[in-house]
């Protein structure tokens, strides 16, 4: 067994024995992780330098609508590392169970057909070095896998014919897998056991110059996913191909809100869903049945962080000031994080969320965002990278891409 799946095999057992686990689970985790990681180095996916602690930072919430910032270059503690005064980060940012395997930088290309073409850049966690190294430009798609070892990447311009995988140690795709219907995003099941792909029939990142189209319009939407595979990443069988065309045209036949509606696991592993125009989710069984909202993710909206791992919490999207956490089992609101956006759980207690600057929260300016550490019943948090620059969506800003480890 190794590390990752220690981190894992503690939080489920736990998580089966007890409806919350106990204050100090992640503690004991953590230190049979440096003992393992101790003699093992980097071994399965453990990059985080173990059991250092320097300057410890925090941010603490002053009022309702903003932080006060204590500031420094670094935080290194037994399982959190941070680099506030870097962004995009160059070293590892990782807290509890999850860290930061990637991140990319998006822009539009503007092409003599008039359509709109937007390309995504990929950093990846080096292995050897523990920082981010640049992928290779033909990556369109990048996902990473738990535990950090793996990627499935697609060639761009999407839709691809075949997805690889890509051993994150030496940098090179140990296994090509070809299907039938060509895809335009893959994702990893919670257990980095099975892939889900989504196909479509034209590239959901390229906005179409429709010529019949009013030239104030510009570049359109289109409807275009097709279905999907589910994909055993051991064996690299590809099962039967689901048809699921998206139906949200509006009267003039363009989508209602985005084109890339992908398919991504559930928390548990066991149903897929789609986002919606509204912010909803759909749900759907491997099978391509449409199926109900999990119990525990009822209340989660359509946040990253979704439902803890043990299962007691949810985390929602909020504003600048703050992100709701609710009762798993209830809906009821249990506290109010700093950060606007919850990424991932580090633990059944801490969240990786994006907040706003402090010095600019309250409405102000809420694009400046950087990586936090927050956690359930505190109004602390830690920086964990520097501030990004720009709005939503503008070239050079980077995306952080948040994997358990």
């Amino acid at each position: 067994m190794n590390v990752d799946q220690l981190v894992r095999r503690t939080l489920q057992e736990q998580a089966a024995e007890h409806v919350r686990a106990p204050g100090d689970l992640a503690d004991r985790v953590l230190r049979t992780r440096r003992h393992r990681r101790t003699a093992r180095g980097l071994a399965g996916g453990a990059v985080a330098v173990a059991a250092v602690v320097a300057t410890a930072v925090t941010v603490t919430v002053s009022d309702p609508r903003g932080v006060q910032a204590t500031p420094a270059s670094e935080t290194r503690t037994a399982d959190v590392e941070a680099h506030p005064d870097q962004s995009p980060p160059r070293e590892l940012i990782a807290a509890g169970n999850a860290a930061v395997s990637g991140f990319y930088t998006g822009r539009t290309v503007k092409e003599d057909d008039g359509d709109e073409l937007f390309l995504r850049r990929y950093h990846l966690l080096d292995q050897k070095t523990g920082g981010y190294a640049p992928a290779d430009e033909k990556w369109a798609w990048v996902d990473v896998a738990p535990g950090l070892r793996t990627a499935a990447v697609l060639e761009g311009e999407l839709p691809a014919s075949r997805i690889g995988l890509l051993d994150l140690m030496t940098g090179r795709v140990t296994r090509w897998i070809t299907v039938e219907r060509p895809v335009a995003a893959v994702t990893w099941s919670p257990d980095g056991r099975r892939l889900v792909a989504t196909a479509y029939s034209r590239n959901p990142d390229r906005l179409i110059d429709r010529p019949d189209d009013h030239p104030a319009n510009g570049p359109r939407q289109h409807s275009s996913r097709t279905g999907f595979y589910v994909i055993d990443a051991a064996t690299g069988d590809v099962g039967p191909f689901r048809a699921l065309p998206r139906s949200e045209p509006d009267t003039w036949g363009a989508p209602l809100g985005v084109s890339r509606t992908d398919l991504v696991w559930g928390r548990d592993g066991t149903v897929l869903y789609a986002e919606k125009s509204d912010g909803t989710r759909d749900w759907y069984t491997p099978d391509g049945e449409k199926t109900r909202t999990p119990a525990g993710e009822r209340y989660a909206g359509a946040s990253r962080a979704g439902l803890s791992p043990d299962g007691a919490y949810a985390a929602a999207d909020g504003d600048v000031n703050g992100s709701p956490v609710v009762d798993a089992r209830t809906g009821k609101k249990v506290a109010t994080v700093p950060g606007m956006q919850p990424l991932a759980w580090a633990d059944g207690k801490r969240l990786i969320a994006l907040g706003c600057d402090p010095k600019k929260c309250g409405g102000r300016n809420e694009f400046r965002t950087q990586l936090l550490l927050v956690t359930v019943g505190s109004g602390k948090a830690v920086p964990l990278s520097g501030f990004r620059k720009g709005a939503e969506g503008g070239a050079g800003r980077w995306v952080p891409m948040v994997t358990g480890r």
